[in-house]
């Protein structure tokens, strides 16, 4: 459902039979015409509203089931960008102009069902050829731009940027996995990272973004010394390929604005942020007596926070007795878990809990899974695979000065996990 300022449905399609038109009343009464409400999301009854707002139009997508609320939203965004590249501005003037082209964009993306099946703009525009009405406003300042831009050398990016400030925000993203037996054993240790980039910079700048001087992709090369060796990595279309494979550095004319320059992939020589060494004691069929300890596995002047641990206990555990210096843990008797939660540990620091476990008495002796330790945290400063940025320079025309940001960040992926190895004592 589309709305506008004057509480008017522009645009509506209902996919199941259990709503009827007269639901948008509803919308319009307890939702726009209450300024109270600042909630993207309102349940009355059974129904469930998520609405966003562009300009002066509200997308309200409705449901009464147990709908994914991230997956509405997601849909609802890409509906009002496939609009956008279609006929420029959403407004009120665009949607009444271009009536029977979203109707046609609408029954493509969403099957019978009410399902999302297709939101690629670059797929809906290969079969949805439509001719758009663009608004007056926006035809006559964006068509000499998007011509220019379109048969351009940088399709990606438009020359009349401009930005009082210029700077260029990087950011270095790693996720770790990890899973490490009972002996200690890693069995598996890996990183998916990625380099996303923020670039207000005015004109068509020349970019050149160096990374580790030993940086090894060619499998025929592994094994040189402390080099950061990746499996595999994938490049925005704006980085020149060949100077990379020359000189290892990336050369590109950005988009404007935010995008992703490189995504990598590193199974070798991972540095492990947080070390876990867990002692785990059955004590007749009564007690599970618990010592973890968690040791930051970097520089002391980088600290990993949020870290929180979900240490398993039996099934038939009645009370956990907790005792911990740093953060608090708690029995989650719900999910058969003591979650451990510590703000902050340093580099080099380390943290021990210790625990009783009390068990109710069973005539037949439970078999107990075991499951491993699960493990989540975030490390500013500090990459898993080694992977550094040594410069970031910004070449343009106009010679103007801008300013440079790098920062990183790895944390678990929800899959650091530490397998836990048992003692048994019988009696006391």
């Amino acid at each position: 459902i589309v709305f506008h300022p004057g509480e008017q449905v522009l645009i509506s399609r209902l996919y199941r039979t259990d709503f009827k038109r007269s639901i948008a009343d509803v919308f319009r009464i307890q939702v726009i015409s209450n300024s109270d409400v600042r909630s993207p999301i309102i349940t009355l009854g059974s129904t469930s509203f998520f609405h966003v707002r562009v300009n002066n139009l509200y997308v309200v997508a409705v449901t009464k089931t147990n709908a994914n609320a991230a997956l509405v939203f997601e849909y609802c965004y890409r509906l009002i960008s496939i609009a956008k590249s279609y006929f420029g501005k959403v407004d009120e003037e665009a949607v009444k102009n271009n009536f029977v082209l979203i109707y046609e964009l609408i029954d493509v993306e969403i099957n019978d069902f009410g399902y999302p099946q297709n939101s690629e703009i670059d797929t809906l525009k290969s079969y949805i050829t439509t001719e758009s009405i663009m608004s007056s406003a926006y035809a006559a300042e964006e068509s000499s731009k998007i011509t220019s831009q379109a048969t351009g050398a940088t399709s990606w990016r438009r020359g009349d940027v401009k930005y009082k400030k210029n700077e260029a925000f990087v950011d270095v993203v790693e996720t770790v996995n990890l899973s490490m037996s009972a002996k200690g054993t890693v069995l598996r240790a890996d990183v998916d990272g990625h380099i996303q980039m923020r670039a207000y910079l005015s004109g068509t700048p020349e970019c050149k973004f160096g990374l580790n001087d030993k940086l090894v992709i060619d499998k025929n090369e592994r094994g040189v010394g402390d080099a950061v060796e990746l499996d595999d990595c994938r490049f925005h279309q704006c980085v020149r390929l060949t100077e990379f494979d020359a000189s290892r550095t990336i050369s590109f004319i950005p988009p404007d604005g935010e995008f992703e320059l490189m995504r990598y992939r590193c199974t070798s020589n991972v540095k492990l942020p947080l070390r876990i060494i867990p002692t785990v004691t059955e004590i007749g069929t009564t007690q599970v007596s618990y010592t973890v300890t968690v040791k930051g596995n970097f520089g002391v002047k980088l600290s990993a926070t949020n870290v929180v641990l979900k240490i398993p206990t039996p099934l038939n555990t009645t009370t956990v007795d907790c005792k911990v210096a740093n953060g608090k843990a708690k029995y989650v008797p719900a999910e058969n878990v003591v979650v451990w939660k510590i703000p902050r540990i340093q580099g080099g620091q380390e943290c021990t809990f210790t625990a009783t476990a009390e068990l109710t008495s069973t005539t037949l002796r439970q078999v107990w899974a075991r499951p491993p330790i699960d493990v989540d945290f975030q490390v500013l400063m500090f990459t898993a695979s080694g992977l550094i940025v040594r410069f970031l320079k910004v070449f343009e025309k106009s010679n103007y000065h801008s300013i440079k940001w790098v920062r990183y960040l790895t944390k678990a992926s929800g899959s650091y996990q530490i397998r836990v190895s048992f003692g048994f004592l019988i009696g006391f």
